[in-house]
């Protein structure tokens, strides 16, 4: 970017990525969030090129400003301040906005526009729209009518244009750039800003968009008629050179490719084969999770040059089990019979699945829904799974085929979220669905199926896997949001809520968030024993304890078998003497009487065996360490101890509480916590620098 200078005119490009309002008006923010997005660093990129082509001239020098709502409050006194300084000019662009963000963005375009500042807004809502419907919908024209530009489609050949317009005062009030489809192959690479990185629980984790478009016809998709069926693609050298420069410059390693069906990029085998180069001849290892369809495995050698090129997670769209869903979907590619040899085929090469899974379609019921469940846990066995409610979405076929109908749809567009039904369905109620699709949530990510998924994985996967859980059960039961849009700790302004709530006063506010804090902090108390009773469960141990934890076994199996054994040799001997007593002859008495001797040493043989190995036991777990986690395979005894404690205090029953008891088993819980925390810091730190290696 050029140099500072004050003669220089400054043109500030103010990119938002807005956030959603909660069920209760307020914005739904996070300390830390988890996804970055991948439209505001395509178009940090872009800005930056027009910057450094000096398309507006080389007097005016262009700073990008980037603002992701779901991790930053917006400065709108920051950015006043931008547009009144000497020599500057301003332009907000909302970008990325999805229909259930398209309310958020509505208010912050008309709160712009009231301080006088140009505004453009962009992404699926307004592009699905104008596709399917070719003029602005009454949602879109209230914008129009407000003075808000609005932008439909890509804008790789045009941003630089869009700039010019803006900066000259010459904004137009629609582009339609819908059926100009850019060719990707050399457009600028979206730019990674270390900054905003720093908002995420890691600053490693790069997202890209290595193509678009889908050749698939889904009837609830809207990436078809906005983006096309057409697959458009990133030159490989274009990406690869952009990996470099993230890796060397700020440590990025990591990506998630945004690519709705990456397995259809026609270039994926050249661009495996140049990460497998780059990182046997450069030392630079690129570790990535991809979008793909469920027929990718059998593409030959797909499964294992992804695996070869760092490939450590496949999400896939996998939308049913029932095939008649698929087929009421135009899901026609999908075959649930085939499921289980997927997901088994990328599980060969150590590459960990999560499938996503809509409920809502024509068939399903409560009944059906809770079977597929079951079977994505029991048959299928897929590592994860999201789940949605299937949604009507502005851009798809099935929102177009709705308004066509006159169907009833919920007119608020922040539920279009598909975590909330906004739709009438033969075989739910409102409430059905909903508990439907909670209940999906809680069965999949139950204890039990989280230890079977992890008792699965391998050393390598096992790490990143149960780091997932963590993210999805502190989303669902700390946090109560879906995990694509949550973060870690929720943050609430009070004077920043959706028109139409009550903004409260400070002292209820302040209490209110008192109360949400305490019962966060219950939540992610409660969700840490549970994670830690997972990984006693299933982690992966030692050898040496592995041997250990044989050989006891092996001890405890043997003591009731020899003891009987013992006894019965007894029991047979005492027979045989009350036989011989019946003889009334002295020899027959003195053979008699040495039996009952044999019988009774036997006896004794049998009490030294069980003395012998509760011995043996104690000098195990001594070895072992009391308060060592090594050997132990699960919690419930300690939460047992503080179950009864604390009713035994409820009671008043004082003389129950052995003070020792409780200050051995306090001890025994501290130092069980610390080393699992220590292990969550490590393997997130481990997370951060090389995620393939967990």
């Amino acid at each position: 970017m050029a140099q500072n200078n004050s003669n220089r005119k400054r043109f500030h490009v103010v990119l938002i990525k807005p956030s959603k309002y909660d069920d209760e008006g307020y914005v739904i923010r996070y300390l830390r969030g988890v996804l970055p997005s991948n439209t505001l660093a395509c178009l940090h990129g872009l800005t930056q090129s027009v910057e450094e082509d000096h398309y507006l001239g080389t007097e005016v020098e262009i700073q990008a400003h980037l603002y992701d709502e779901t991790v930053t409050k917006i400065p709108f006194s920051r950015i006043a301040q931008l547009h009144k300084e000497r020599n500057g000019q301003v332009v907000v662009a909302l970008v990325g906005v999805q229909t259930n963000q398209f309310p958020r963005a509505s208010d912050l375009a008309l709160r712009f526009r009231k301080m006088g500042l140009p505004v453009m807004i962009g992404g699926f809502h307004v592009s699905g729209q104008i596709a399917l419907f070719k003029k602005p919908t009454p949602e879109l024209q209230a914008l129009l009518d407000a003075g808000v530009t609005l932008v439909a489609g890509e804008v790789e050949d045009t941003w630089k244009d869009l700039l010019k317009d803006c900066y000259q005062g010459q904004l137009q009030s629609l582009y339609n750039y819908l059926n100009l489809k850019p060719d990707l192959s050399f457009q600028p690479i979206p730019v990674v800003e270390p900054d905003y990185l720093k908002h995420f629980a890691f600053s490693n984790f790069g997202t890209i968009d290595c193509g678009r478009g889908c050749p698939f016809a889904c009837s609830f998709c809207t990436i078809i008629n906005v983006q096309g069926r057409t697959m458009r693609n990133r030159h490989p050298d274009c990406i690869l050179e952009a990996m470099r420069e993230n890796f060397r410059e700020r440590d990025v390693n990591y990506y998630f490719f945004t690519d709705d069906n990456f397995s259809r990029n026609p270039h994926w085998e050249d661009f495996f084969e140049a990460l497998i180069e780059m990182k046997e001849k450069e030392g630079i290892e690129i570790f990535f999770m991809m979008q793909v369809d469920v027929l990718s495995y059998k593409i030959p050698n797909f499964v294992e040059k992804a695996w070869q090129a760092g490939c450590t997670q496949v999400f896939i769209g996998m939308e049913s089990i029932n095939p008649k869903n698929l087929q009421a979907a135009g899901k026609k590619q999908n075959k649930s019979q085939d499921y289980a040899h997927m997901i088994e085929a990328w599980h060969t090469k150590g590459i960990s699945t999560h499938v996503g899974y809509i409920i809502g379609f024509p068939f399903d019921s409560p009944e059906s829904v809770r079977e597929d469940v079951e079977t994505l846990k029991n048959e299928v066995k897929v590592d994860q799974a999201s789940f949605f409610m299937l949604t009507p979405l502005p851009g798809s076929m099935d929102h177009y085929k709705m308004i066509q109908e006159g169907a009833w749809m919920d007119e608020d567009y922040n539920r279009f979220d598909s975590f909330h039904p906004t739709t009438h369905h033969p075989n739910f109620t409102a409430e059905s669905w909903m508990k439907a699709y909670k209940d999906a949530w809680a069965g999949f990510y139950g204890k039990d199926n989280m230890k079977a998924i992890l008792s699965r994985a391998d050393e390598v996967s096992y790490w990143r896997i149960f780091m997932n859980f963590i993210w999805y059960k502190s989303s669902i039961e700390a946090e109560g949001n879906h995990p694509m849009i949550a973060g870690f700790l929720r943050m609430k302004d009070r004077t920043d809520r959706r028109p139409g709530y009550a903004i409260e006063s400070p002292f209820k506010h302040a209490w209110k968030r008192a109360k949400d804090l305490k019962l966060l902090l219950k939540n992610y108390w409660h969700l840490f024993l549970e994670m830690e009773e997972v990984w006693l469960a299933t982690r992966i141990r030692s050898e040496r304890e592995k041997r250990l934890v044989e050989e006891w076994q092996i001890l405890r199996n043997r003591i009731p078998q020899t003891q009987a054994h013992l006894k019965q040799q007894a029991q047979e001997l005492l027979r045989q003497a009350d036989e011989l007593k019946k003889r009334r002859t002295e020899d027959v008495r003195r053979q008699a009487e040495q039996l009952i001797h044999q019988a009774e040493e036997l006896k004794l043989q049998a009490m030294n065996w069980k003395d012998l190995q509760l011995t043996r036991r104690k000098l195990f777990f001594k070895r072992l360490n009391i308060f060592s986690f090594k050997g132990i395979t699960t919690r419930a005894d300690i939460d047992w101890f503080w179950a009864r404690t604390k009713i035994n205090l409820k009671k008043g029953a004082f003389y129950k509480i052995n003070l020792f008891t409780v200050i051995t088993n306090f001890l025994r819980d501290a130092k069980l916590n610390t080393i699992f925390l220590y292990y969550l810091l490590v393997k997130k730190a481990q997370h951060s620098t090389r995620l393939g290696d967990l």
